[in-house]
């Protein structure tokens, strides 16, 4: 997984804690005493974890689980917030996961990362992904056994992985089939079934595959193919959430039909909701493709991360999309200030970086 400092910032994204003993004696001498030590090495230790498991990221996980109530054509409900849940412990944990399996990569190419800069000890990182991926399952539980059942998958295509298939052909594929399942998940725990939310899925995963792809090449650089080739995906993906009306769950027909309750102008997907997916379909095209665009035109490591980090903040419109595809408008609001509102985290927290695997 690959870290994508802003530029001009230092890769540590402001977390790291103070550098080395001369800063801590400086400390001393000025009068702080032993009990601002303690709270710098509370706060460091905090920002580590932060660091570890990319919290600024996990604005882009809830968005999964409401698409895919919005293609079941359910309302979102508790069980949905279960889903949520559950999606963010799993993330959390292929964080967690990802870094204690790249621990000796990660200490001769990015030795500022917690675990070979030695602010977290492996063995606190991998009792951490255990822990976490048991709490997602046990809320994917909460919510039903068809959610459960998706879950149970979703988890061991997390640990395949980061354990496995990281850094193989089938990499990118792994990952596109965990956002895909992340949003069957949703689906599944609020209407109990994913068939309807399949078409949702497979273009969240087609945006994940590319997304990865152009990843696999974040320190190197030097390939034109992957941004060229996710540059073309956020076309066609911008134009099947924009112009190709999918046939609606068949709870949104009927509140869409004339003379019955709930057939309220709002209410109709042709209308409305079409007009949200057409608009929002726009912010993930100029979202994602600037920066691939770049990436094409020279493939360097600091566009090519430039070009992941576009990738990452574009799924949030592009969930949102896919909610307003399905006729759930306000759903679709809710995804799209899920955006800000991590921009806005990121920024208060000093991890002006994105992430991705």
């Amino acid at each position: 997984m690959q870290d994508t400092p802003a530029r001009g910032e230092p890769a540590q994204g402001g977390l790291a804690p103070a550098d080395g003993p001369a800063s801590e004696d400086a400390a001393l001498s000025s009068g702080g005493g032993a009990a601002p030590r303690a709270a710098r090495s509370r706060s460091g230790r905090a920002g580590a974890w932060a660091e570890l498991l990319r919290l600024p990221a996990l604005f882009t996980v809830p968005g999964d689980a409401l698409a895919g109530a919005a293609a079941a054509g359910v309302r979102p409900g508790p069980r949905t917030l279960l889903a949520i849940g559950s999606s963010l412990c799993l993330y959390e944990a292929g964080m967690a996961l990802n870094d204690w399996a790249d621990r000796a990569e990660d200490a001769v190419e990015r030795p500022h990362r917690p675990l070979p800069s030695g602010r977290i000890r492996p063995a606190a990182a991998l009792t951490a992904a255990g822990a976490l991926t048991g709490a997602g399952l046990a809320l994917a539980a909460g919510a039903g056994r068809p959610a459960l059942a998706v879950a149970a998958p979703l988890a061991a295509t997390v640990w395949a992985y980061d354990l496995a298939l990281k850094h193989t052909p089938a990499g990118p594929a792994a990952m596109a089939a965990a956002r895909g399942l992340d949003l069957l998940l949703g689906a599944a725990a609020t209407g109990g079934g994913t068939r309807a939310a399949l078409p949702s899925a497979a273009l969240l995963g087609s945006h994940t595959l590319a997304v990865t792809a152009v990843s696999r090449r974040e320190t190197t650089g030097g390939s034109a193919l992957a941004p060229l080739a996710a540059l073309a995906t956020t076309g066609v993906l911008t134009r099947l959430v924009t112009h190709r009306r999918t046939r609606l769950p068949a709870g949104r027909r009927a509140a869409a039909a004339p003379g019955l309750p709930g057939s309220s102008p709002a209410a109709r997907p042709p209308g409305a909701a079409g007009a949200v997916a057409t608009a929002l379909g726009a912010a993930y095209a100029a979202t994602a493709a600037r920066p691939y665009f770049h990436a094409t035109l020279n493939p360097s490591p600091p566009l090519t991360q430039r070009a992941v980090g576009g990738g990452i903040r574009a799924t949030v419109p592009l969930q949102a999309a896919l909610a307003a595809r399905s006729g759930a408008t306000a759903t679709s609001l809710l995804v799209a200030a899920l955006a800000p509102a991590g921009r806005m985290f990121a920024r208060r927290a000093g991890m002006r970086k994105v992430s991705i695997t």
